[in-house]
């Protein structure tokens, strides 16, 4: 019979035969994994060695089960979450969500409404094993003095558990209204924020990129928007933001999130856009759940499965030098009726729709889409790393392999932050029963 894993309280422990993706040991060209002891004191790692290394006299015996740092969520939708109760997508269709959501924003997102479903979404966070998480905000106004208030006051109170960063999101109407647009901005950067935005198939797409750089550069604002989110082809704000950054000469953080379009462009366009978005240094990230749920979803002739997965070209970017992640997006609301905000999920998903599972000896080097590549993206203070001297804030799982560890849900994973192990308990939907009108 399995002995039940109990970590230490007092927090001086160490982790023996644990394996870790072998870049933990320097050796970034490879996903495969690594047996080491992992020596905890004082809330941080103090060694990374071979096994037997550890000296520590309380010892935790994995043998072989795989360690992973805790997540890094680059784009979620925090003032949106659990709205699904009260306000469902009637045909699971992109636009069918859009004005879902704006007809819930009018009604109902009042301060105390936002602040109650934020926290709930973070405490299902936490209990996953997130350390770290992006927010985009709805900033039609007057949307955005209310929500970035509730954002302040959930930046303070999460503190130390998790580390949260804001960005204002606006459509394409928002930009192109210079005084709306410098009200947002003002309001972003008074909040510490990122300038945000989303557009797709737009005929003023390149003035709409070039307002939105010129703001961010004259405020000192980094940017991070929604671009092609969309099953057209025709498409081109992506290529139209890299054009704007180059031509500016922009020196700030850019990141573009969905790129769904460039899926479905031909293969010379394709090329173009990927090389510019290298050379303008913009990440990417993609949502692989959310975009699968939504695009290509047409029944406007009857019955019809969707034809193309709706995720954007993860694997053909990376090799190109682009800066990648893949992140939650929406949770239980009309842009996606599922997920809980669990980074595991998004990294076990991701594999399978994405693509980057094999070979299976550098499958693990993609666990960092989760962790340390958003955290280097965003600039967050959590590293996403596990090493020497970081935060002991760890996550781990029953299974030894790749095929073993995303082969379950792995329900019954230990986080541990700070070197202690926290309730994983997941907050009860009840909770919000009284704010979806339900008894």
């Amino acid at each position: 019979m399995e002995v039940p894993i109990t970590i230490p309280a007092d927090g001086h422990y160490a982790i023996t035969n644990a394996s870790v993706p072998v870049s933990v040991l320097g050796d970034a060209s490879s996903g495969d994994l690594a047996k080491v002891d992992i020596t905890i004191a004082d809330s941080k790692i103090v060694s990374i060695g071979a096994p037997g290394s550890a000296t520590l006299p309380q010892q935790i015996d994995l043998r072989g089960d795989i360690v992973l740092p805790a997540f890094v969520d680059l784009h979620t939708h925090l003032d949106k979450g659990h709205i699904w109760a009260r306000k469902e997508n009637p045909d699971g269709t992109w636009l069918g969500a859009l004005m879902a959501v704006l007809g819930d924003r009018e009604a109902n997102w009042a301060a105390s409404d936002v602040e109650r479903r934020m926290d709930f979404s973070l405490r299902c966070a936490y209990a996953h094993g997130t350390a770290a998480i992006r927010t985009h905000l709805d900033m039609a106004p007057p949307q955005h003095d209310i929500t970035w208030d509730v954002f302040e006051a959930m930046r303070e109170r999460w503190a130390g558990r998790i580390e949260l960063q804001g960005a204002g999101l606006m459509g394409p109407d928002t930009i192109l209204d210079a005084e709306k647009l410098r009200a947002v901005a003002t309001r972003t950067k008074a909040s510490g924020g990122i300038l945000g935005g989303s557009t797709a198939v737009h005929p003023e797409n390149p003035m709409i990129m070039r307002k939105l750089v010129e703001m961010a550069g004259e405020l000192g604002l980094n940017i991070d928007l929604h671009t092609d989110e969309s099953p057209d082809p025709k498409a081109n704000a992506l290529e139209c933001l890299a054009d704007a950054v180059i031509e500016s000469g922009f020196t700030g953080s850019v990141v573009a999130g969905h790129c769904c379009s460039l899926a479905v462009q031909d293969s010379e366009t394709a090329k173009r856009v990927i090389d510019k978005v290298a050379r303008a240094g913009i990440a990417i990230v993609s949502l692989p759940m959310c975009n699968m749920y939504l695009q290509d979803r047409d029944n406007k002739d009857g019955v019809r499965t969707p034809r193309w997965r709706g995720v954007t070209l993860v694997n053909e970017l990376k090799a190109a030098g682009v800066k990648v992640a893949i992140a939650s997006d929406n949770t239980r609301d009309p842009f996606y009726a599922y997920g809980d905000l669990d980074g595991f999920e998004v990294f076990r998903e991701g594999a399978r729709i994405l693509h980057f599972d094999h070979p299976q000896t550098e499958a693990f080097a993609w666990s960092r889409v989760v962790s340390a590549d958003p955290a280097a993206i965003a600039g967050f203070g959590y590293t996403g790393e596990l090493a020497v001297g970081a935060p002991a804030d760890l996550v781990l799982f029953k299974g030894r392999t790749w095929t073993e560890l995303m082969s379950r849900p792995q329900a019954d994973r230990i986080v541990i932050r700070a070197g202690q192990a926290i309730d994983t308990t997941l907050p009860d939907y009840r909770e919000l029963d009284d704010l979806m009108g339900q008894s």
